[in-house]
């Protein structure tokens, strides 16, 4: 499984047990309620048929991630050493199976099991377990569900920064360049205090433009322990799935077609459409900025809100002790990733340019953690190593070094036999 893969398996992982390792303190009784739940529903794991995932399994996962000192990479799978030992049903059996099924349609599956056991159903040597008669029925459209009620009752987090809100709301149009261009605002608020950690418009609502309102967000207000989004193409992002888990933050999607979930943050846009945007009087998208940050700070953050009876603000800061820093190094949890592999003369082309590399690192896939506006500044990772800040290539400095027996290179002043040692590369 390459390294990309095992990041996608790492963030699922976490997605399961980020409850029990987000810091805050469960009793027994709530540990067994969310082991019962997480081993009784279905999952859709990456790169696996199964759908599945036992207690001693989530446990195990939770074991590993705490003795891994709470990385991410602690969960990345090891290689597999137990395929294909699994057996399936015949085709024979497969058919028996779902003739009894309409048979007997309200039938649970032990009682499905031993039927087919009873009637000499099963093909020789065929064992049928559980698991594989549920995948196998479940595909066949025979094990449908009668539709439950959900439960609408309102809800609050406990603290503040348990729980973020985040969504995006159609903004009004903005002058740019003699032009009227559509803005979108993009907020998150404070599930318990209603305090808006950061709001902005920008023109487009995609991962860009997300990721830069929450990188704000969690500089000036700390690290949230979940943030609950919607399921449109940014949230559902990949790197957005990998920074929330660096960063120990649970990223929890809204169920589609369910709006209720999201009740907080759409009360607080139809609060923007009445309350701040009928009194807009500039023109442009820094006007638009300026006065929603003036007018979020002096009037809804200093308003008693109608229902915790309480300022956004004073409510917040009222338990700071609970509060979870961003770490010093912040900006670097968001870097993009890119995927390169050396060549034989120790570089690699990227965006255009050369850059070069360890010699340690020819003929590998390396990983390049990047921003787009420091391009000169591209981190070289392989393995879960970093090697450091990769150079860009001087060819006219490059045509001057010479290398020893070590592939070592020093750079030579002058052409008569003086040599400056100017260090090794890397």
């Amino acid at each position: 499984m390459d390294e990309e893969k095992k990041k996608h398996v790492g963030v699922f992982r976490y997605g399961v047990i980020h409850e029990f390792v987000s810091g805050a303190e469960l009793s027994y009784g709530e540990q067994e309620r969310l082991l019962r739940e997480k081993s009784s529903r279905k999952w859709a794991i990456p790169y696996s048929s199964r759908t599945r995932i036992s207690r001693s399994c989530i446990r195990s996962w939770i074991k590993r991630y705490q003795e891994g000192n709470n990385t991410l990479e602690s969960l990345y799978p090891g290689s597999r050493n137990d395929r294909g030992t699994s057996r399936a049903m015949d085709g024979e059996t497969c058919l028996s199976l779902i003739s009894l099924r309409k048979e007997m349609p309200k039938a649970t599956l032990p009682v499905l099991i031993e039927a087919m056991e009873e009637r000499e159903l099963v093909s020789p040597g065929i064992i049928l377990n559980p698991s594989t008669v549920y995948r196998f029925l479940t595909s066949q459209g025979l094990m449908k569900r009668q539709a439950v009620k959900k439960d609408r009752r309102k809800f609050e987090a406990e603290l503040p920064n348990d729980l973020w809100q985040s969504d995006v709301m159609h903004g009004p149009k903005v002058e740019v360049d003699g032009r009227q261009k559509k803005t979108y605002l993009i907020a998150i608020i404070d599930d318990h205090s209603r305090l808006i950690p950061h709001a902005e418009f920008y023109f487009s609502e995609a991962l860009d433009s997300y990721l830069k309102c929450l990188e704000d967000a969690l500089s000036k207000r700390g690290l949230p322990r979940k943030l609950y989004v919607d399921n449109g193409p940014a949230f559902r992002s990949n790197h957005l799935e990998y920074i929330t888990a660096s960063l120990n933050i649970s990223l929890i999607h809204a169920k589609p077609y369910q709006p209720q979930g999201k009740g907080k943050i759409e009360r607080w846009f139809k609060t923007i459409r009445t309350s701040f945007l009928p009194g807009f009087k500039g023109t442009t998208i820094e006007d638009l900025n300026e006065c929603l940050d003036l007018w979020v700070n002096n009037i809804y953050h200093q308003k008693r809100h109608g229902s915790t009876g309480q300022t956004p603000f004073d409510r917040f800061t009222a338990k700071m002790e609970c509060l979870r820093q961003a770490p010093a190094n912040l900006k670097d949890y968001f870097r993009k990733v890119a995927r390169r592999k050396v060549a034989k003369d120790r570089t690699i082309v990227f965006r255009g340019r050369i850059y070069e590399v360890p010699v340690a690192l020819i003929g590998k896939q390396v990983e390049l953690l990047f921003h787009e506006d420091s391009l000169e500044e591209i981190e070289i990772k392989s393995d879960n190593r970093s090697y450091g800040i990769a150079r860009p290539v001087n060819l006219h400095v490059n045509c001057r070094v010479k290398r020893d027996e070590n592939n070592m290179s020093d750079v030579i002043i002058s052409g008569k036999g003086s040599d400056y040692k100017g260090g090794t590369l890397f």
